[in-house]
C-alpha cells in the first residue's frame, strides 16, 4: 500500500473496481474472445478481422469523437457498428449486430465474482464506513458480488467523464453530503485514482489487489 496524504478520520471509502478488487485483464481478454467468436460465427465477413483490426476502428472513432473516450460502452458499440459497416453490412444489420455484440461482451465482462477474501474485507469495512465504487469501467457491480457492501457505484459514461476528471468524485461527495476530505479513495492507478482524488481534495490511497489482504489490519484499526 502507498498513501500520499496523511490519513485523517473519514466517513466514506470509495473503491476503484478493475485491478483494485480483482484482476481485470483475463476477464476482459475472455470477453473479447467471446465477442470475436460471436462475430465470426454470426457475420462471416468479420472472419477477415481479428481483435487488433477492431481496436484500430475504435482508436479512429475516439480521434474523431473524443467524447467516446469517457464512455467505454458507447465506444465499444460505436466500434462494432462502424466495423461492420466497413465490412459491407447494411446500417440495419450493423446496428442490430452491434447491440447484440455489446450485450454479449458485457455479459462476459461481468461473468465472475469478487473473491471471498476481498468481500470479507469489504463487509467488515462496511460496518464502520459507507462504501461506494468509482470506476472507469462498465462491469455489473451487483452481479460480481459488491451489492451487499457498496451503497452505490458510479461508472464512466452517460455524461460522467472518466477519472481523473472530477465528475464521479464530485457527484458522490454531493450525494453523500460530505466534505471532500471525508472521502478516502482507494485505487491501483496513479493517474486516475491518486491524482483524481487529489483533484477534489479527497484522500487518495494507492493499493493493488496483491497487497489488499496484507493491509487488512490497517484498514480496520
Amino acid at each position: 500500500m502507498y498513501s500520499y496524504l496523511r490519513l485523517q478520520p473519514v466517513k466514506v471509502i470509495s473503491f476503484d473496481l478493475d485491478d483494485t478488487l480483482y484482476n481485470n485483464h483475463p476477464i476482459i481478454a475472455n470477453a473479447e474472445e467471446k465477442l470475436l467468436h460471436f462475430l465470426h460465427l454470426s457475420y462471416s465477413e468479420s472472419q477477415r478481422w481479428q481483435t487488433d483490426d477492431w481496436r484500430k476502428v475504435k482508436h479512429q472513432l475516439m480521434v474523431e469523437h473524443p467524447e467516446l473516450r469517457d464512455d467505454p460502452s458507447a465506444a465499444r458499440l460505436a466500434m462494432l457498428k462502424q466495423g461492420l459497416l466497413q465490412l459491407g453490412y447494411s446500417d440495419m444489420v450493423a446496428e442490430t449486430a452491434a447491440q447484440d455484440g455489446l450485450a454479449l461482451f458485457l455479459h462476459y465482462r461481468s461473468y465472475f465474482r469478487v473473491t471471498d477474501d476481498v468481500l470479507d474485507i469489504l463487509a467488515k469495512l462496511a460496518q464502520k464506513y459507507t462504501l461506494i465504487g468509482l470506476t472507469n469501467g462498465n462491469v455489473d457491480w451487483q452481479q460480481i458480488g459488491l451489492s451487499e457492501s457498496f451503497l452505490f457505484v458510479h461508472q464512466a459514461g452517460q455524461g460522467l467523464r472518466m477519472k481523473p476528471h472530477r465528475d464521479m468524485f464530485e457527484l458522490a461527495i454531493s450525494q453523500l453530503d460530505i466534505a471532500p476530505n471525508e472521502l478516502l479513495h482507494v485505487g491501483d492507478n496513479w493517474n486516475s485514482d491518486v491524482q483524481g482524488a487529489r483533484h477534489v481534495a479527497a484522500k487518495p490511497c494507492g493499493i493493488t489487489l496483491i497487497n489488499m489482504l496484507k493491509v487488512k489490519a490497517s484498514y480496520l484499526s
